[in-house]
């Protein structure tokens, strides 16, 4: 099995690169390329979904990004300790109506030794917004990556 770096036990910098990392991938909205951060058996808590392994958090994400069109998202970490982190995050998209979303959340991440993700439990509330409030557009450029998601 191939190493996931940045590995446990985490440190401020090593957390905030993961954290960096999974923001990254998602904002490719590439299944198959998301799923490789997660062990074989992975189990998740999305909202009031409850996804276990590989073959099924591909599915949720293929379905995921079918129905959130221009799909954007900032993660911001929150804590850490030993191999586990702890995230935020808003994510903006809109769906085939037209109408769009923010939607903020809170991450618990586990990690295996080989820094995989095993156990990711989010929960999430949605925010109608108007075209006009979006705040987050595409990947995060370089010279952003150390800012603060804002509440509001």
């Amino acid at each position: 099995m191939a190493d996931r770096p940045p590995l446990p036990p985490f440190t401020l910098e090593t957390a905030r690169q993961k954290v960096q990392a999974a923001e990254d991938a998602w904002n490719t909205c590439d299944p198959e390329r998301v799923s490789l951060a997660y062990s074989e058996d992975s189990v998740w808590r999305n909202r009031d979904r409850f996804v276990r392994g590989r073959r099924e958090i591909v599915e949720f994400l293929t379905e995921k990004w079918e129905r959130e069109l221009d799909y954007a998202l900032r993660k911001s970490l929150w804590a850490f300790a030993g191999n586990r982190i702890a995230v935020r995050f808003q994510y903006e998209c809109h769906d085939a109506s037209g109408i769009w979303y923010r939607s903020y959340g809170n991450e618990n991440w586990e990690f295996d030794e080989h820094g995989l993700m095993v156990r990711r439990e989010a929960s999430i509330n949605d925010l109608v917004i108007d075209e006009s409030e979006r705040r987050i557009f595409g990947p995060r450029a370089e010279g952003e990556r150390d800012l603060e998601i804002p509440l509001r």
